[in-house]
Parts: C-alpha cells; structure tokens; sequence
C-alpha cells in the first residue's frame, strides 16, 4: 500500500508540474465583461467558469487549447501560449438548444430565449454564494419564477421533506431528472397540515446543493417526452464535473424569534420561551432571542482520470440545524421548523474506455436524523395526568436515508448515431421514531419513546436512448428514439408494538375486545385510546409490499425549416402493469420574428401514473382539531372500506398544456414572457373523513385517495434580466415574476356528499398550492473585491379555511434579502447577510386557534420562521 500511495503521488506530483496557470477576462463586443463562460480545456473534462467580472484563472497543460462556450454567443478556441489571454465573444447566429438538457452550457441570464419552451438555467453556484439558503428548495423558491416550497410543523413526515411544486401543481407533477436520468420519488406521502396533501414527491433537499453546477427547470408539460410526472414541467438537476479544483464553504445562520404583531397575553413563547426537550415537551425553558441556528459545511473536489477528459468528481456536505419555536395559541405548545443533522454525498464519474466510447455512473446518499413537533396533548382522554400533566407535545423523529446510483455507456457511431445505454437505482427509506410520548393504554408503566416502523420506495429505470443530427437535412434535423422499462417497489413496515396497540387494564394487547378492555380514562370516562400519540406506528395489519413495472417507447425530433423557423415534436407510448397504457403527444415550434426577438409555443398532452403510496398506502390515526379528536382509517384504495363507500380503482391523471410566449434578446438585455394552460383530469386527492362509526372498524371516520376532481391553470411567466458594467462596477437587475391562477372545474364525489369528499378546507389548500402571484426582484452589485446583492420577493394573498369553516385570509407580503461579500484572497470570500432582514410574518389568524396546526399562522409560501442572519467563509484552492 505504501508504494502504491508513493506512486500515486509522484504520478499527481509530475502533472501537477506539467501544468501552467492561465489566466484572463472574457468579454462581449462591446466590452462588458461576461460572467458564467465556460471554459474547457479541449479534449479533457478540466474546465471552469468565468466569474462576476469575467474573470477565469485554469490549470492547463503546455499548449492546451481552450474552447470558450457562452449561451447566445458563438463558441471560439484559443491556444494557451502565455500566462494571459482575453476573449472577445460575439454573438451567434441563432443558437439552438435541446428542450431540457442544454449541455455545457453554465447561463448567467437564466432563461435559454432561442429555445422553443420556457427553461430557466440557474447557476447554482452563484445563487449559493449569494445567498444564505442552504438547501435546495430554499433556493429555488427565491430565484425561479413558478416553483414554491415551504416548511411545515404538525404535519407529520412532511415536516421533514418539504413538498415543492411547479406553477402550483401537486408536488409529484413534476418530473425531477439528475444529469437526464429519472430520479425516485420521496416514499413520504403528504397528509395532515401541508400543501399538497395526498401528494407524493421528490425530495430535492437529498442532493447536495455543493454538488450541482446548474438547475434546468423546463417550465412546460412533457410527458411526451420524459413520461409520468412531467405536467408542470421538468427539473433537470446536472452536477459538477470539474477537476483539479476544491471549492466549498462554512455557513452558520440562526433565526430571530421575537414575530412580530399583537400576541395573546400570557402565550409563553410569544417572547422567545425554549420548550423543554428533556421534558419532553412539557414545560417551557430559558427565553431565548435567537433559535433554529444552523451549520453547514460543503466541500466539491474533482480529479483527472487518465489524459482523455475521464474525471471524478467528489462532494460532501454536512447540516446541523435546530428548531425554531414560533407563537401558537393556548392549546398549542410545539410549533416551527424541525431540528435536522444531515450528511450528503455525491459523486460523479467518466471514462473514456474507447475512441468516442465512455462509461460513466454518478450517485449520491443523504442520511437526515430530524425531530419535529406533533401536535400538543391537552385533553385528558390521551393526558396521563401523572406523567405529563397539564399536556405535551410528542416529537416526530424520523430517520431518511435516501441513496441512488445510475451508470450508463455512451458511444456515437462513424455515421454519427449517438447511443446511451443506462440503468438509474434509487431507494428512499423513511423510519418513525416518536419520542416524548405515552401509549395511555398502558398508562404510567408506558415508554416514553416507541420505534413506529416506516415506509420505503424503491426504483429501477432502464434506459436505451438513440439520436442523430443531420446537417444536410434544410437547416438542421435532430431525431430521437428510445426506449424505458421501470420497476417500483413500495413497503410499509411495522413499528413495535406499544407504538400501535391498545392494552387491557391488566397491561395485555387487546386481540379480543369481547373479553379484553382498555382502562378507563378518569376526566372523560371514556376508554383509554392505545399507540403512540404524536404519529401511530404502523401495525402488521398495515404492511404492504407492492411493485410495479412501466414500460415505454418514444420518439421526438426537431427541424429548422429555416434559420428563423424552428418546428419539434414528441409522441411517447407507456404501458402499466397495474392499469393499463397511455399515449401522449407534443408540438413546439420557435419563429425568430427578429435578430432580437422571438416566438415560442407548444401544445401536449400528459399524465401522471398513481403512485404506489396513494394506492397502497393505510393507517389508522388519531386526528386533532380545534374541535377535538377523532379516531381515522385512511384505507388503501383496494379495501373493501373503501369500495363499500362506492370508491373507484385509481386511475393515471390526464393532463392538456399549452404555452405561448415571446423572448428578447438585446445585448445587455434579456426577457422572456410566457403564458401557459394546464388543464387536468381526474386528479388524485385524499378526501375528507365520511362516518364509519356505523362499520365496527373502532374508528370514527375513514378517508380514501380518489381520482377526485378536474382542475384548469391558466398563468404567465415573466423573467427580464440586465447586466451591465461601468467605470465604478457591475450591476445586475432580475425581474422574474409568476401570476397563477387555478380553477377547480368539477368535484368527482359520485354519489358521496361533495362537502365531505372534498370539501372547502380541501379545495382552498389545493387552490393555494401557490400564490396568486409571485415577483422577485434581485439586484447585483460588484467591484474589485466587493459584492453585494439586494432581493425583493413579493407573495399575494392567500386564502385558506380554517377548522370553523371560516376563510384564513393572509395578506401580502414583501420579503427583502440582503447579501455582502468581500473576496480577501484569490482562496477566501466572507460573505454575511439576512434572509427575511425585516423579519417578517404572515398575518395573524384569530385568536380561536383553528388555523391547521395551531400556531398564529399556517404554512404558507412565505414561511413562519421570521428573520435568518448568516455568515460564510467560502474557499477555492
């Protein structure tokens, strides 16, 4: 081992000293300096981008050639003769760019305007460095124009995955890819508290943000082209290939706790008031100002594999984040953002094993151990007054390992055939641990913490995609065709039993109520209720193991008809072995009207499978509310429960888009103005709860996934976008706004009542999926050493309906961010700066308490967690 580890070192040592350091500045024609170019060393995979300046500073060897690759600008090559070298970039003519997965390109101005479909292109090294979010829902909530995603409390396991959704669809609308390839899903389903209720999702927060080099976000319906999920569009996550170069950060944020606003007299944590952990919830601490500190320290590392453009690419991230705790009223004891440890890793490989022939695989896995608080225990039918009196808040911990590998072969023939065989594996499991509990059944010889079980998501996808470009063919025709075969495989597993039974006065489970019976309640009267209260574990009668397969043939292409004309269009064939087939098609085209300004749309159907949970998934629970608590059956969809209540097989959504829109393109200038219309059928939601106490089911009420109600979006995407430098710096403006506004055109209640089914608590949570509207302005100042950026983002007003059937009304609000940042030495940047900097909160609901979970507001878009003020120390060696 020694003497390997002394070769390898002598080997990396004589390359190292085969290189120089080259450095200089891009700029446009006009002189303004281009930030985002990308830089490649021809023939490798060693490469960087241009900073805020465009300024670049690489490693190459004695006479490498660079190739300079800028969205909009033509692609040029310069030999690296001496230390310096400049480049003038001129504008190219017509560029045009795939769909979704613009390769190589790292975009500055966001949005691609030649392509025929809105897509932003998000560098996500920039947002990072300018900003203090730390993940990566966070992120694109504030810099893309239709995504929105939002912490939630006391709503179970979606208090530790945020639900996030394109142009306010359902968070499993859309399709999320790394590096092209379909990613699985979250294994979570939303419940209680939280938009997207009934929804599954992807949960972005498992990839590090350290390791992506940019975010495609294809901001239209594609099911034709990528398959299931693809209503609201496509997010298409590509990590870094870099090599030679360790980048990476340490941030450390906290939040203010003092929410502003005319509190109830008396409420403890309305001035700061810590719950007590130890006490499990049970008794206030020490008053704090600040809480939810967090810690976050990345690192991105990649290495040269061979002398023919292989690489590997490392990166590793670690989170530690605390709870906030925020006003809620009397009742109400726990409620704010989970606590959260994470470590991340990612990496990312290729090798040239032939002329034109590579392997390449990358994959990741994320570990989160998190702690949330359930809803507060007060009345004495589930309070044993000996252990917790006067009430407590049981804590949700879960632990979520999510990982994922994909590895494929491209190769492209002499006749310039491009083939890329691939298999992606993805798993998401997500374990219950409940703590600072009580099974009353047991009364005081209970646990105080129960093991509750869990679920699990597994994915498989195999992919053999073909493609070619002709030149010859008018001005250019691209054409594609492959094909997808897919398993799924979704688990419920049991937590122990404490977590799920009822015990008898003699502290056995009851398996025969005739001759066994809980112990009475002394406030109530009434019988002791048995599991862990907080979340009810899974018992063996909830166990599921089902799977699936999916198998689909596609075919797209694209024409320039003309240097002006660009027409495509996509058909694709799926077939379910749980429901059947499907047949979906798309057309896009783009006429460029004028050097500066184009035309764009599009016009397809979609669909969107059931997912495993939705059909399988069952539990039985206890639901609070102002009003109380109830006993519920969620049934699986095959149940005889739930076809006694006339409830039909679930069935795939159906889906129509449309998209018009304009873009511009005038040197330091650049705007794109969308209108889209999404209309969907028979879209899965989890109804209400119907009367089951009549079923001898030892529950008050059962509820059901349904293939429920239609629902048509119409909105506009705006994006203008300017950069400009001068004698005394650079500025930078961002407009990017979205306006949504959705319609529920039919409830599908059959012969149920419709109020029950889905009713107007349950419409006004899926109508709020996203703000009627939504404008972020970001400004962008530098020079020299100096940075700053100043964030505008404004959220309309949402309406929710509380638990006395009364409207929830949040008013507006304008959140400003503010970022500074001083570059010390070629190595370290300190950055510091608020996220929310006047700490603002939603508005206060009524003094009733019935919002969702019990605090002054619900989870809306903006957040409840007031002001974040961070600081970080980024390096670059």
């Amino acid at each position: 081992m020694k003497k390997l580890a002394l070769f390898l070192f002598l080997l990396n040592s004589a390359f190292l000293f085969a290189q120089k350091e080259v450095s200089g500045v891009v700029k446009d024609k006009t002189g303004a300096p281009l930030p985002g170019v990308n830089i490649v060393e021809k023939g490798t995979s060693n490469g960087v981008s241009t900073d805020f300046e465009g300024s670049f500073r690489i490693k190459v060897k004695e006479g490498a050639t660079l190739v300079f690759s800028y969205v909009g600008f033509s692609t040029i090559e310069k030999t690296a003769s001496g230390d310096k070298l400049d480049v003038v970039l001129g504008e190219s003519d017509g560029q045009i760019l795939n769909d979704v997965v613009v390769v190589g390109s790292r975009s500055a101005k966001r949005t691609v305007v030649n392509s025929a479909v809105p897509i932003d292109v998000i560098n996500v090294k920039d947002v990072t460095t300018q900003s203090g979010k730390i993940e990566i829902n966070q992120l694109l909530q504030y810099v893309a124009p239709s995504f929105n995603a939002n912490k939630q409390s006391g709503s179970d396991g979606a208090d530790h995955v945020d639900p996030a959704s394109l142009r306010g669809m359902g968070p499993d609308q859309t399709l999320v890819l790394i590096n092209g390839k379909r990613r699985h899903q979250s294994s979570l389903i939303n419940l209680f508290g939280t938009r997207g209720r009934g929804n599954t999702g992807t949960d972005l927060n498992a990839i590090p943000a350290a390791s992506i080099k940019r975010i495609e976000i294809l901001r239209d319906g594609a099911a034709a082209q990528y398959g299931s999920d693809a209503i609201a569009g496509v997010i298409n996550i590509v990590t870094n290939d870099n090599v030679n170069e360790l980048t990476g950060s340490v941030t450390y944020g906290f939040s203010n706790t003092h929410a502003k606003g005319d509190f109830l007299p008396g409420t403890p944590n309305t001035k700061g008031y810590r719950l007590d952990q130890n006490g499990n919830g049970n008794s206030y601490g020490k008053n704090q100002d600040f809480d939810g500190g967090s810690v976050k320290v990345a690192a991105n590392y990649g290495i040269a594999l061979g002398t023919k453009g292989g690489y590997a690419n490392f990166t590793g991230e670690f989170i530690s984040k605390n709870k906030t705790l925020r006003p809620a009223y009397d009742f109400r004891k726990g409620f704010g953002d989970a606590e959260m440890q994470g470590v991340n890793l990612f990496a990312n490989f290729a090798v040239p094993i032939a002329d034109k022939t590579e392997f390449y695989a990358f994959g990741g896995s994320n570990f989160r151990d998190t702690d949330a608080y359930a809803f507060t225990r007060n009345d004495g039918e589930r309070v044993v007054e000996s252990v917790y009196p006067g009430g407590y808040t049981p804590r949700i911990t879960s632990k979520i390992n999510d990982n994922s590998v994909a590895a494929g072969i491209r190769t492209e023939s002499g006749g310039g055939w491009k083939f890329d065989l691939s298999n992606t594996f993805g798993m998401n499991k997500f374990q219950y641990d409940i703590k600072g509990t009580i099974n009353a059944s047991l009364e005081e010889k209970s646990p105080h913490e129960f093991d509750a079980g869990g679920h699990s998501l597994l994915q498989n996808t195999t992919n053999f995609d073909i493609s070619k470009n002709y030149d010859s063919i008018l001005e250019g025709f691209n054409i594609a065709f492959g094909t997808e075969f897919r398993v799924e495989q979704f688990k419920i597993f049991a937590g122990e039993e404490g977590s799920y039974a009822t015990y008898d006065v003699n502290g056995k489970a009851i398996t025969d109520p005739t001759t066994q019976s809980p112990p009475i309640d002394p406030i109530s009267g009434e019988p002791r209720p048995g599991g862990s209260q907080g979340f009810p574990g899974y018992s063996p009668l909830n166990t599921v193991n089902k799977n699936r397969t999916n198998f689909s043939l596609y075919t797209d292409a694209e024409l320039d008809v003309t240097k002006a004309l660009m027409v495509s269009g996509a058909v694709r064939f799926e077939n379910y072995s749980d429901f059947g087939s499907t047949f979906n098609g798309k057309l896009a085209s783009r006429l460029k009207i004028t050097d500066h300004i184009n035309a764009r749309g599009s016009i397809s159907t979609g669909f969107r499978a059931p997912s495993l949970a939705q059909i399988y998934y069952n539990l039985h629970f206890t639901n609070f509310n102002a009003q109380g608590a109830q006993e519920v059956l969620l049934a699986p969809n095959d149940s005889p429960v739930t076809q006694a209540f006339g409830i039909q097989k679930l069935n795939e959504e159906k889906a129509v888009n449309g998209s018009l829109g304009l873009t511009a393109n005038y040197g330091d200038f650049t705007a794109t103005i969308d209108g889209y219309y999404i209309k969907v059928k028979d879209r899965i939601v989890l109804t209400g709860y119907f009367d089951a106490s009549s079923l001898n089911l030892g529950v008050d009420s059962a509820q059901f996934f349904a293939n429920g109600v239609d629902t048509s979006t119409h909105g506009l995407d705006l994006v203008f976008s300017w950069k400009k430098a001068f004698d005394f710096g650079n500025f930078g403006a961002t407009l990017v706004g979205n306006i949504n506004d959705m319609k529920i055109d039919k409830v599908k209640s059959g012969d149920l009542d419709e109020a029950t089914f889905f009713g107007k608590r349950e419409k006004a949570f899926l109508l709020a999926s996203a703000p009627d509207s939504k404008f972020g302005l970001n400004l962008t100042y530098s020079k020299s050493k100096f940075d700053a950026g100043l964030a505008f983002t404004r959220f309309s007003k949402v309406v929710l309906v509380d638990y006395a059937d009364e409207d929830d009304v949040y008013n507006p609000r304008l959140v400003t961010d503010l970022t500074l940042g001083y570059q010390f030495t070629k190595s370290l940047k300190l950055s510091i700066g608020s996220n929310n900097l006047f700490n603002v909160y939603p508005s206060k609901q009524d003094e009733q308490g019935n919002t969702e979970a019990g605090g002054y507001w619900d989870a809306v878009q903006m957040g409840f967690s007031g002001a974040y003020y961070y600081a970080r120390l980024g390096f670059n060696f």
